[in-house]
């Protein structure tokens, strides 16, 4: 069974990704990591959640994938001095410097090479396993073919990892500069502000030496986005990826919601483990796109594991996000002076119509609300909201501000870490 990798922007994000299916999480420090938009975690939080994962039995990577100037060295070196014994299974670096610093200070910490490294060849991955790397983060760009000859060129004990799902960087392995020179901002340093994404009011571009070779830009109605790369989903594909060679199967997301996070992780689990269970059989359930369907992203597509980037560079057609269904609620656990005060005015626990449970809230939730419940290994479970009341007890009619804890009836079995959300993944 290969591992399945998730995004952790934050704590919130890393539990739900846990507690969904993931084998491992990746995430970063305040600095030298290629998200720097995200919540991230201070040292004293990484040490945190090295125990919260290790107690689960899984793995925590963190990402000190940036590539640092010179005077960022010496804050290079006391973060890593500060993560001495801390017991991070791994570090993702990117540049060689880095990569020799945290030898240095770390002598012990296990290596993954990014895919910012773009390895896309056999001798590129040998190079990176002579110099002790574990893991090697491939380059998106390359085909299941191309990645089953890297794993028959590496020694046994060298994993490779891919990503299978998320977001994808027009630039190559992600190496870009176009936000440094529109607006300052380094993309290789955790600050790229995706002007790729932008939307350009033009018809035709010309590069001033060759105006005798315009590049025709399609304008619609929302735009022009013609360097917007379409978000990869390879959930159709999980046969090909269980017998590709891949040890570990990475989602992006970290900057991503924490339904985004749940509902991923949660389908990928599933796909996987039916996968496992009988492989002679196994078929993509439609289900699990529907969930995909769900959370935010653009256009999907499969990435470059079937198609050639030279020939089909899977840029988006209209630029847009799909917005995702809203995340009404996370349940939480029973507690019992919450429910005495129900109780006491006069409203019963459990009924014919199902039970309370406690909640909380995200979004606005309100009485005739379509909703569902999905949990770990199961998918959305649909029904109408009739009853809610506040911690207090006292009925209400909705739970409009996001932290409040409310209780709501529900008509099936609903636990701690569950996700209530709008309506169903059929409407």
């Amino acid at each position: 069974m290969p591992e399945l990798l998730s995004p952790a922007g934050n704590f919130e994000k890393m539990k739900a990704a846990l507690l969904y299916g993931a084998d491992a999480v990746y995430l970063a420090g305040q600095a030298f990591g290629m998200r720097s938009a995200a919540d991230n975690f201070t040292v004293e939080e990484i040490w945190e959640a090295v125990k919260y994962t290790h107690a689960l039995g899984k793995k925590l990577y963190l990402t000190v994938n940036t590539m640092p100037r010179t005077h960022e060295y010496p804050a290079l070196i006391e973060f890593l001095d500060s993560l001495k014994g801390a017991g991070i299974d791994a570090m993702i670096v990117a540049d060689l410097g880095v990569m020799a610093t945290i030898k240095e200070r770390l002598p012990d910490m296990e290596i993954h090479i990014s895919t910012q490294a773009s390895i896309i060849s056999p001798a590129a991955a040998k190079a990176y396993a002579a110099m002790g790397a574990k893991r090697l983060v491939l380059a998106r760009e390359l085909r299941f073919s191309e990645i089953k000859q890297i794993k028959a060129a590496l020694p046994p004990d060298v994993e490779l990892e891919a990503f299978i799902h998320g977001s994808m960087c027009v630039s190559y392995s992600g190496r870009c500069l176009l936000a440094n020179m529109m607006n300052g901002r380094d993309g290789n340093r955790g600050t790229c502000s995706q002007p790729c994404r932008w939307n350009y009011k033009l018809y035709e571009l010309y590069e001033e030496k060759r105006p005798d070779f315009p590049i025709p830009i399609e304008q619609t109605d929302l735009g022009t986005f013609f360097m917007s790369s379409r978000d990869m989903c390879m959930i159709e594909h999980i046969p090909e990826l269980m017998n590709s060679g891949i040890d570990s199967f990475k989602i992006e997301g970290r900057m991503k919601s924490a339904y985004y996070t749940a509902v991923v992780t949660n389908c990928y689990r599933m796909a996987m483990d039916a996968y496992m269970r009988d492989p002679e059989n196994y078929s993509t359930d439609p289900a699990l796109l529907r969930e995909l369907d769900s959370v935010s992203h653009r256009e999907y597509a499969t990435g470059f594991y079937l198609d050639d980037p030279m020939v089909n560079p899977q840029l988006v057609q209209g630029g847009h996000y799909m917005k995702e269904k809203s995340y009404f609620a996370t349940a939480l656990e029973y507690d019992e002076e919450e429910a005495r005060a129900i109780r006491s005015m006069g409203v019963e626990m459990e009924t014919a119509d199902g039970k309370l449970y406690r909640f909380r809230e995200k979004n606005k939730i309100s009485v005739h609300d379509k909703a569902e419940v999905i949990s770990p290994g199961r998918r959305g479970i649909p029904f109408t909201v009739g009853e809610l009341y506040d911690a207090e007890g006292h009925i209400k009619v909705s739970i409009p501000h996001p932290e409040m804890i409310f209780w709501c009836r529900v008509p099936f079995e609903v636990r701690p870490g569950d996700i209530l959300r709008l309506g169903s993944c059929a409407d």
